[in-house]
């Protein structure tokens, strides 16, 4: 399949809890320490590619990096600038990149997310959720951020979606790419803090999320 690597770009970095792995430091984290730890007669760019490349987790068949919480007081915009220069070296090296980010818009109205393949947009069965994902895809637009192929994915569904919601999705012009049907395993895994990667393969949700891979990699 070639080499992946999972970037939570979630401020609550809890992706190592869903894929069973640990998580010691975060970029953000490297972002703080950068202030006062770079060893003297070091350059600051070399000290963070180094310290971002040790921070990458290495899994069974997944490498993680998480990017943590937002900037503190005072001016980042020089770190920032150098670190997203590295992950998105570090992102080259790699065969596939998949970015799991938080719920809302901030991602991409301040570009994290930008020149991608595939942007998918997840959604509950609610109209509400529906709208919240329109407003994310008219903004991608508005933004010119290079998005090759943009899908729809309405996740805990339980039974059919309304017709309500489906006129909606017609009018968005977006691939409806699965539903994934509300998962009581998953909600017990979820409940005892089991990682959701240890699902079973013949669970509805490892099944929806098998074929979500599948039709991806079909294009």
């Amino acid at each position: 399949m070639g080499s992946v690597l999972a970037i939570d770009a979630d401020p609550s970095s809890n992706l190592h809890l869903v894929l069973g792995m640990e998580l010691t430091k975060t970029v953000g984290d490297i972002r703080e320490d950068s202030r006062t730890d770079v060893p003297q007669g070091m350059a600051r760019t070399d000290w963070l590619d180094y310290a971002i490349r040790t921070a990458i987790e290495e899994g069974d068949g997944v490498d993680l990096l998480a990017m943590g919480r937002p900037e503190g007081q005072g001016c980042y915009c020089a770190a920032n600038h150098l670190l997203r220069n590295i992950v998105d070296g570090i992102c080259k090296t790699y065969d596939f990149v998949v970015m799991d980010n938080e719920a809302g818009m901030e991602h991409l109205s301040r570009r994290t997310t930008r020149d991608v393949d595939y942007l998918v947009l997840v959604s509950d069965a609610s109209l509400r959720g529906l709208v919240a994902a329109e407003a994310m895809l008219v903004l991608s637009r508005e933004l010119e951020i290079h998005v090759g192929k943009i899908y729809l994915v309405v996740n805990r569904v339980n039974g059919k979606l309304s017709d309500e919601f489906r006129a909606k999705h017609d009018a968005m012009g977006v691939p409806l790419l699965a539903t994934i049907q509300y998962d009581p395993q998953l909600v017990e895994f979820d409940a005892s803090g089991r990682p959701l990667a240890e699902l079973p393969a013949d669970s509805s949700t490892s099944i929806a999320v098998t074929e979500i891979a599948q039709r991806l990699f079909a294009h």
